[in-house]
This record gives C-alpha cells, sequence and structure tokens, in this order.
C-alpha cells in the first residue's frame, strides 16, 4: 500500500505536478514531467492517482500503471505480463503499410502479425489500412487476450499458439505480408536491461537465444510456404544483429533490404521470396 505521507497528492493542480513530478524524478524517471502529466490527467481521483503514483515510484512501467501505450499515434491496450510496445517498431509498421499501399491488388491483402504481444503491430496497419485481413498470432494466453482488445475491434483476428502453428491453414500461400517482433535479446544480455523491462516483462518476450537470433532462425525457415507469391516477410532486429538477420533470411531463399531510422533507432530486415524458391 502507498505511504499516505510520501504519496499524498495536493489538491492544487500546480502543486499537485510539482510534488508527483519531483517524486518521479527522485524515483530515477527520466521523463519526470511529461509521466506526471500523463498520471495527473489519467487518474479517476485522488486515491488513484496516489496509488499510482506509488506504484510508478516502486518502478512499474508506467504503461502498466496507465494501462495503455501509446503507439504510432494511438492508444494500444497494454496488460501487466505482456511485452511493451516500443516506440522504435513503428518502423516495422511504416514499411508494412508502405509496401501494402504500393500493391496493385485489388482483393483484401492478407497480413499476419506474429509474436503479436499486445497485437500493437496489428492494430496499428489496421488503422492505417482497414481493409486488410488482419491476423495475429502469440503463444501466451495473456498477450492474445490482450491483443484481442486491440484489434477485435478493428475487424482482426487473434490465434493461439506457437509461430505458426497458431496460423489457420486456410493461409498457405496467401499471406502478403508477414510482420515479426520476435524476441532478439541475446539471453546473457537480458541481465543488462533496465529494471522496467528485466523485472516486470515476462522473459519470453525477450529472450531471442544465445545471439537473440533463434526466432529470426525458425521464422525464416517456415514461412516460406505461408507467404503468397511476391509476398513480404518484415523482422525488426538490432543495427549490430541485422547482418545476421539478413544472412539468414537470405539463406532461406529470400532477397533482403535492411531498413534503418536514426530517428527511431530501430532497424527492420525486410524479405521477399526469390522466384523458384519452394514453397512446400
Amino acid at each position: 500500500m502507498p505511504d499516505p505521507e510520501s504519496s499524498a497528492v495536493d489538491s492544487h493542480p500546480t502543486r499537485a505536478f510539482d510534488h508527483i513530478a519531483t517524486l518521479l524524478r527522485s524515483a530515477g524517471c527520466v521523463f519526470a514531467e511529461e509521466e506526471a502529466r500523463l498520471l495527473l490527467s489519467d487518474a479517476s481521483g485522488p486515491a488513484e492517482l496516489a496509488l499510482n503514483v506509488q506504484r510508478r515510484v516502486e518502478g512499474v512501467p508506467l504503461e502498466y500503471v496507465l494501462g495503455w501505450a501509446e503507439f504510432a499515434g494511438r492508444r494500444i491496450v497494454v496488460e501487466p505480463g505482456v511485452f511493451v510496445p516500443r516506440r522504435r517498431t513503428e518502423l516495422l509498421v511504416n514499411h508494412a503499410v508502405a509496401l501494402l499501399s504500393g500493391s496493385s491488388l485489388a482483393v483484401a491483402q492478407v497480413v499476419v502479425d506474429l509474436c503479436c504481444g499486445s497485437g500493437a503491430v496489428g492494430a496499428a496497419i489496421l488503422y492505417a489500412l482497414p481493409g486488410v485481413e488482419l491476423h495475429a498470432a502469440d503463444i501466451d494466453a495473456t498477450a492474445a487476450r490482450c491483443a484481442m482488445r486491440n484489434i477485435g475491434p478493428l475487424g482482426g483476428r487473434v490465434h493461439r499458439g506457437d509461430l505458426f502453428e497458431a496460423l489457420p491453414s486456410s493461409l498457405h500461400g496467401r499471406v502478403r505480408l508477414l510482420a515479426v517482433n520476435a524476441p532478439y535479446v541475446p539471453t546473457g544480455a537480458i541481465r543488462t536491461m533496465p529494471p522496467e523491462a528485466r523485472l516486470y516483462e515476462p522473459v519470453a518476450s525477450l529472450d531471442g537465444g544465445e545471439d537473440g537470433l533463434d526466432f529470426h532462425r525458425r521464422v525464416a525457415a517456415g514461412s516460406i510456404e505461408w507467404l503468397a507469391p511476391g509476398g513480404h516477410l518484415l523482422i525488426e532486429t538490432s543495427e549490430r544483429q541485422a547482418a545476421g538477420t539478413s544472412a539468414i533470411l537470405a539463406a532461406a531463399g529470400f532477397r533482403t533490404q535492411t531498413v534503418r531510422s536514426e530517428d527511431l533507432d530501430a532497424t527492420v530486415v525486410a524479405g521477399r521470396a526469390l522466384p523458384g524458391t519452394s514453397r512446400g
């Protein structure tokens, strides 16, 4: 329970803001003022505000405290225990939307958000392109439920299971674009991550194996049979790991391109299946 002496919030707006910002700054929050504004505007009353401030001071990620994260200009529902969408992943969305918008196909395009977590990527694509047929998949039950809250109202569908095992067989050979933000943190590097991620987000949503590329290998190996002719595979990775991710896709039969945004500090490897690649 919050300590009433340390977390009580003054009813005067300016004094309340200053008090909250000071508490957050003392707790190590880099964007204390911005977070204070969000906490003040989001709380239904003084009691909830005091509780939320105390939780944030204790280190609970702001997105879990608020129940949402801002992503691609929208609020995405985020439940505790679900990977929090990062701003850098907007590059994955932007590139996906650009590729889909450039297509001349008249029929609805099938898009899959694999390892979807909260469903932020799929939801952002649907907001930009409401006509796509969007499927999202995650192995975690909490993530799948959270994704449904974000994608369901937009007409998307969510499936639970391990990578491609989650998808309905009717999607074989029909996927125009496969967007993947799978775990890619090397196992040994997890201990160096900020406490907000390391202590609160599920390890399974972070751990990509010894070199961080285990899921990229699995996705590359299994994706060809799901993609439509000329379909695209987009995988978020790090700048340091981009060469490894690209090599994995190339070995699986993709023509690759690395897309980088310095502004977002984001890297995506885009693959397109080479002609004649076996579809299983």
